[in-house]
């Protein structure tokens, strides 16, 4: 049995900034809706399961702007553009069959570390954020969609390539290394290799945490003084997993319906997606839809890099 856990607003912002420009006849913006709306379609090729959910934000989570008031402090507001979108992105999402979950005082990341945790048998996190590389195990995996098309499947084996410690310790590496994209500052002077270096030789932050002094010197060095700093960015990064009460049923929960494609259509027809209405099943033969290019010295996404995917 597979569940397919989907980083909603991840793969949301990914494919508004894959395509710049795109509107309807009415001017609407199409972009994200076009490229995410081929994503469903991609996933549900590559993946195909009965279990699943896409998981929201419900904004920051009290519990770690008390930790550290600037987080995610850096993020600018969401487009006009793309907010215009999201009602009928979730439209579209619902169209395809997928439960629509969030929950007050989780974030996506949360949810998926929830649903990882309490699901039996295989589960796939579709996501590109290296925070949720801490959940990846030999019955848990990534799926990362690639700028060039398709997706990167991350194992362990992957993940610990990638940062050169194994997904265990992505938490501490984390704790060390920082995240800019949470506004989360690193150890200074403590760079990716210096990470893998102190915890492949020291293990994880909490076994050493009170005598820095007893490690290498040179890392000793780097480290000391930085005790209050690594104890609030663990608490920063780890994932909540307990279970939220009104997701106590997680069968019903991640319970995925068929895709209704005449409702897909329909949304396809109304927001005038004519190269999407061509490749769903038994859709009608539409003109061919202007793709415009992406605007030139265009900002990308904080994590996401630019080109159009699927």
């Amino acid at each position: 049995m597979q569940t397919v856990l989907i980083d909603a607003f991840s793969q949301i912002f990914r494919a508004f900034f894959a395509i710049r420009i795109l509107t309807n006849s009415r001017g609407e913006p199409t972009n994200a809706l076009h490229v995410f709306t081929r994503l469903l379609m991609e996933i549900d090729r590559a993946c195909p399961a009965e279990r699943g959910a896409l998981l929201f934000d419900c904004g920051k989570v009290p519990f770690r702007l008390e930790l550290n008031p600037d987080y995610k402090a850096n993020r600018p507001p969401m487009p006009d553009e793309l907010r215009s979108q999201i009602p009928v992105i979730r439209d579209m999402a619902a169209a395809f069959g997928w439960p629509l979950l969030e929950e007050p005082d989780y974030e996506a990341d949360d949810l998926a570390a929830v649903f990882a945790v309490h699901s039996p048998g295989e589960v796939v996190i579709v996501s590109s954020d290296k925070d949720l590389g801490q959940l990846v195990d030999d019955r848990v995996s990534m799926l990362s969609p690639n700028v060039k098309g398709g997706f990167e499947r991350r194992g362990p084996a992957e993940v610990t390539a990638k940062f050169g410690v194994p997904p265990r310790l992505i938490p501490d590496y984390l704790a060390l290394v920082g995240d800019s994209s949470d506004n989360i500052g690193g150890v200074p002077g403590v760079g990716p290799k210096t990470a893998a270096a102190i915890l492949n030789a020291a293990g994880p932050v909490e076994s050493w945490l009170g005598r820095i002094a007893s490690l290498d010197p040179k890392f000793a060095k780097k480290l000391a003084g930085c005790e209050s700093l690594l104890l609030r960015n663990l608490a920063l990064v780890r994932l909540k997993a307990a279970l939220p009460p009104r997701f106590a049923d997680v069968e019903a929960c991640l319970k995925r319906r068929q895709p209704d494609w005449d409702r897909v259509a329909a949304i396809c027809e109304r927001m005038e997606l004519r190269s999407i209405m061509r490749d769903l099943p038994q859709s009608p033969d539409w003109p061919a839809e202007p793709v415009a290019p992406s605007s030139p010295g265009a900002p990308a996404a904080p994590e996401m890099e630019q080109g159009e995917l699927f």
